[in-house]
């Protein structure tokens, strides 16, 4: 029942996600999004903690279960409007027109990767790591945040012919976008990083 209710969290808030994001743009949801992800994740870990321990002995009882499934649907319901489609459409939006194709490429051989590594050592880091896996996770989910906050710059509204100015424009991205690229024109006499 709580894969079901989850799976029914996850399409309504997807929906949300396609609703909502060129009105309030990229950045907000992920970093909402990351934000409750990294707090339900926590909650989550300590719920299991206290109950649980290191040992597994124990059990929630039936308002301690209904509280935990609202946290993974909370959970479930920030990945579905922020990280989940967002993760495919900001990758389709950076990338100039020349190298587009290359870069999605990369954004879904990478994503693929992961998730099966993922995939493959879950059961055994659960095994090992116990409620621990849920700070685990929580850790990542505050990388991932943050390298939003500092160095993803807002792409709502920028024509794809553009995104070379809004890299250029960001404090740490212009050391690494040339000026010809910006302006169009190229000289030769000068050496390009």
């Amino acid at each position: 029942m709580s894969a079901v209710i989850s799976g029914g969290v996850n399409v309504i808030a997807t929906l949300v996600s396609v609703v909502t994001v060129d009105k309030f743009g990229r950045r907000l949801l992920f970093l909402e999004g990351g934000s409750q992800m990294f707090i339900c994740q926590v909650i989550i870990g300590i719920m299991v903690a206290s109950k649980f321990g290191v040992t597994g002995q124990g059990s929630f009882s039936k308002g301690e279960a209904d509280l935990l499934l609202f946290f993974i649907c909370a959970y479930v319901a920030a990945f579905a409007w922020s990280w989940g489609p967002l993760g495919w459409l900001v990758p389709s939006e950076i990338c100039a027109l020349e190298v587009r194709p290359a870069g999605q490429a990369v954004n879904v051989m990478v994503n693929m990767l992961f998730t099966f590594l993922i995939a493959q050592v879950f059961l055994t880091m659960l095994c090992h790591l116990k409620f621990g896996l849920f700070f685990f996770f929580a850790g990542w989910v505050a990388i991932m945040t943050i390298f939003i906050a500092v160095l993803l710059p807002e792409t709502k509204n920028v024509p794809i012919e553009e995104m070379n100015r809004v890299w250029k424009a960001h404090w740490f991205w212009t050391k690494y976008v040339p000026e010809h690229v910006v302006t169009g024109a190229y000289d030769n006499t000068k050496t390009v990083p």
